[in-house]
């Protein structure tokens, strides 16, 4: 049984530039907890995470950008177990002694020094990434059980965002996980909007009806079920664990790469639109082994990017690999979306 993720579910950005800001983060959150299930003592810790990531923007950066949604995470039976990510990301001057500022007791600002400690206390999963003047990026994940499911052998993280003034987003994502590959989708809609969004939603729900589907027969389908739309450009791969590979297709300009060993490999595209122009679709074949990254990403986003300028950064979750790209190479002038996923796994 396949499990799916989408960028259909919830995503809530907030720019944190005032206490008020963080204040609607957390009522927002604390929404999200109940439609998910969470008990009252997990909502706490939600909001205790929500509020200290704020906090510690305001107080370190000035201003920075809370995302808070549906758990990223894929399990290896189908099984769906309710969770929700927060990551925090800024500009800032970036933390000098990480590892030190982690305890509880420590503080650069004059105050108790319980805000990153209790962010990695009342987590079930915590990751963070720093350098000094490139700011700060924290992930945290709080599942609704108290067992949480057993991952896919893809590590995903996510995120969009809409044109200035939209509400809905033309770009969109998705990853199917199964116990023998994974299927990763990029999707950007002709133009913005909520008409872009509909032919977005048109190519998410292709890979609903078949999660197994090789990129090829994949992008047919989705071709003929984005007819009556606008259409869109789409990047699509299928990961093979036994094999290590990937295989990918894409028509438009949905960037798609593959960085492994800090060697970036970029995806081959071809001209035309899914649902309107499509005439010639290819796969090509790429090593994927464990430890392996592919990145894909909309127009949205600068393509002048080098992972090897945030040393550190490879090894982080991919969230706040999509944290940190979206942060410095989103144009603004257009939706934007950017999905990493990365074999799980002992890299060779």
């Amino acid at each position: 049984m396949e499990t799916l993720i989408t960028s259909l579910a919830p995503q809530l950005t907030f720019p944190i530039k005032h206490a008020s800001d963080v204040a609607a983060a957390r009522r927002a959150g604390q929404k999200l907890a109940d439609e998910l299930g969470f008990t009252e003592v997990q909502a706490g810790r939600l909001a205790i995470v929500i509020t200290e990531a704020g906090t510690n923007i305001l107080k370190h950066a000035d201003e920075g950008t809370l995302y808070v949604m549906q758990a990223q995470s894929g399990a290896q039976s189908g099984a769906s177990v309710p969770g929700i990510d927060v990551l925090a990301v800024d500009a800032g001057p970036g933390i000098a002694d990480l590892a030190t500022s982690l305890q509880d007791g420590v503080s650069t600002a004059g105050t108790a020094g319980t805000g990153l400690g209790a962010l990695r206390r009342q987590s079930d999963e915590f990751d963070v990434w720093s350098l000094r003047g490139r700011g700060a990026a924290f992930f945290m994940r709080l599942w609704k059980g108290p067992t949480p499911p057993a991952p896919c052998g893809v590590e995903v993280g996510a995120l969009c965002v809409p044109l200035a003034g939209e509400n809905a987003c033309g770009d969109g994502w998705a990853v199917s996980c199964g116990l023998d590959g994974a299927t990763l989708l990029a999707v950007d809609g002709l133009g913005h909007g909520p008409d872009a969004a509909k032919a977005a939603a048109a190519a998410i729900a292709s890979i609903e009806r078949f999660p197994h589907a090789e990129p090829s027969d994949l992008m047919q389908r989705a071709h003929e079920a984005m007819r009556t739309t606008r259409g869109a450009a789409l990047s699509l791969a299928r990961v093979t664990y036994a094999g290590d590979q990937l295989r990918f297709a894409g028509i438009g300009n949905v960037a798609g790469l593959v960085v492994d060993h800090g060697v970036r490999r970029a995806l081959v595209s071809h001209n035309g639109i899914v649902g309107n122009n499509m005439r010639k679709v290819q796969e090509f074949a790429v090593d994927f082994p464990p430890g392996a990254l592919c990145v894909m990403h909309s127009d949205g986003l600068h393509t002048q990017w080098d992972l090897g300028d945030y040393p550190g950064l490879l090894a982080r979750t991919p969230a706040i690999v999509a944290g940190i790209l979206m942060r410095d190479f989103i144009r603004r002038r257009d939706d934007a979306m950017v999905l990493v996923a990365r074999r799980k796994g002992e890299s060779r």
